[in-house]
């Protein structure tokens, strides 16, 4: 009768045994509260129109939910033309669901006691127990089967109804024209409500346009564009995320090559700093050297000029014995090869001879540099004179 009262029943019956009635009242009762026209708007209702023979007239009634309206009787030959009610009802009336309503005479009833897991192929099941349940054979009845409780054993208790073929096809044959027109054939009980169950066969049934498929298929199409568009707000977030992590790595890479940059900086620094500690520390130092020349110079030579730059020792100065300077400054520990650089030139001024010496430095361990002795008045003065430029 209900589509959403069904579902709910076979959630029921899922859910625990014995649910399934609670769903089915549950649903119905909530599709009770809404208006015919939302009921079947919804597809929550389905009304029928319910046809049954007596004699020489129909009997026509609609059943809702609210429960069975009778809409009286009118005369019925089989052969009064191509659908006689299209013009006797109203059309919300004629485009109901058609219905053939048998007599509880018509055929039998056995209710039969299965396991809960039966309830899905119910029909199946109990096609094997028409042998057994009635006196007629499978094939010479239309049957069809209902559950009526859920018991908490898990256990139903299930009703097969069943009406012999000649029976249905002489009741269909009275109906006439109409009688294509049928969703389906049901049989009323000893208080002459509709059983809930079509016994019609299959291939005869006329199918009516479901109202709720429309409906269905719109929530179908709105889940789909919802799952797209959360699918892509997804993609969108993860897009976003994948650009914000790789600028924040593009900005640690950058943190990171300046860290290396500064880093290899301060090594090149450090290294430099070593090798110059290194360098500095294999040469003497300029106080050893002016130890040496106060030693080793003439108290008539004087020093205009004395350098030490990368290695080379460079003396400037007078004497008036300028060749014989060289062979005093060799033989030394801070410097080797002392030479004479150009001509010795005479100085008109001081009547003595102008020298430029060079020599290369020698690498002396810091702990063979001499130490400077307490100097003598004539080695002072010869310092003395060397620092003093002329």
């Amino acid at each position: 009768m209900s589509a959403l009262s069904d579902s709910f029943g076979r959630f029921g019956a899922r859910l625990a045994p014995g649910a399934g009635g609670f769903f089915a009242w549950w649903g119905g009762a909530l599709a009770s509260w809404l208006p015919a026209s939302w009921r079947a708007l919804f597809g929550l209702a389905r009304d029928r129109l319910l046809l049954s023979r007596d004699g020489d007239s129909l009997q026509l009634r609609v059943q809702t939910l609210d429960g069975l309206r009778d809409l009286g009787r009118v005369p019925w030959h089989a052969d009064d033309g191509d659908d006689p009610l299209s013009r006797l009802l109203t059309p919300s009336v004629a485009e109901l669901p058609r219905w053939g309503l048998l007599p509880a005479a018509a055929g039998l009833r056995r209710r039969v006691l299965l396991p809960a897991a039966a309830a899905d192929r119910l029909r199946d099941v109990l096609a094997f127990e028409i042998d057994r349940q009635t006196p007629f054979a499978a094939d010479a009845v239309y049957f069809d089967a209902r559950v009526l409780e859920r018991r908490s054993d898990g256990q139903i208790q299930a009703e097969l109804v069943a009406v012999p073929k000649a029976a249905l096809d002489a009741m269909l044959a009275g109906l006439g024209t109409p009688a294509t027109t049928l969703a389906g054939v049901d049989m009323v009980d000893e208080a002459g409500k509709p059983l809930q169950v079509n016994l019609l066969p299959t291939q005869r049934r006329q199918r009516a346009a479901d109202p709720s498929r429309r409906w269905n298929w719109i929530l179908a199409a709105a889940a789909l564009l919802a799952l797209a568009v959360g699918m892509w707000q997804v993609l969108d977030n993860r897009r976003a995320a994948a650009d914000a992590f790789e600028r924040e790595v593009a900005a640690r890479a950058d943190d990171a090559r300046r860290v290396a940059q500064q880093r290899q900086q301060l090594l090149d620094l450090v290294e430099g700093a070593a090798f110059l500690e290194r360098a500095r520390a294999g040469r003497p130092t300029a106080i050893a050297v002016i130890d040496e020349l106060s030693r080793r110079l003439p108290d008539g030579a004087h020093l205009e000029k004395m350098s030490m730059e990368g290695g080379q020792l460079q003396l400037i100065g007078f004497s008036s014995e300028a060749p014989q300077l060289v062979q005093r400054l060799e033989n030394s520990k801070l410097w080797r090869s002392p030479a004479l650089a150009g001509a010795v030139q005479p100085d008109p001024r001081s009547g003595r001879d102008r020298f430029t010496i060079t020599a290369e430095l020698a690498v002396v361990p810091e702990a063979a540099a001499p130490a400077a002795p307490a100097a003598s008045p004539g080695n002072a003065a010869g310092g003395a004179d060397a620092q003093r430029p002329r």
